[in-house]
């Protein structure tokens, strides 16, 4: 039972790790999803990888991670609508769950790259979330200490004649 559960800690802890470092090799960014905005789509708890496109590479449908004008975190977002208003590309977006477009729109991009949105991994947010939390990375880093603490300690308390068996 001991090595079962062992086993599957290591695979989800491999699993993980390979679900942030790979894409991150091959250029890709990552955002964890925490709103309802995109709900059907890309759910809360998704994890998206965005790879980072001229913003002239941009058309409606695009979904793409932003900062919105006067907005202090980053948004995913549908385009919906693309105009070129005194030389400048004005966007529109809109979360897919949402009834009306946002609030800040129009806006124009500032920047001549941008990140959209290339796939997504459902449910894999919450572990990234929840490592964010102090408490949750010192259970996963010490548990695993503790244990390989203990499981020396126990081999240097052996007797001579239990190590020799």
């Amino acid at each position: 039972m001991w090595r079962v559960a062992s086993a599957c800690a290591i695979g989800a802890a491999l699993a993980l790790g390979l679900c942030v470092l790979v894409p991150a090799l091959l250029g890709f960014q990552r955002y964890v999803i925490t709103s309802g905005s995109m709900t059907g789509t890309y759910d809360r708890g998704s994890l998206v990888f965005d790879r980072v496109v001229p913003t002239s590479a941009l058309r409606v449908g695009d979904v793409i991670t932003f900062r919105p004008p006067g907005q202090a975190g980053l948004v995913t977002h549908r385009i919906v609508s693309v105009r070129t208003v005194r030389g400048e590309r004005v966007l529109r977006t809109k979360g897919d769950a949402n009834r009306v477009a946002d609030p800040w729109d129009p806006f124009v991009l500032r920047g001549d790259q941008q990140a959209r949105v290339a796939f997504h991994i459902p449910y894999v947010g919450y572990a990234l979330g929840a490592l964010s939390e102090r408490k949750v990375r010192m259970a996963v880093i010490g548990l695993p200490a503790l244990l390989i603490a203990l499981v020396t300690l126990a081999g240097l308390w052996r007797t001579p004649a239990e190590a020799r068996t």
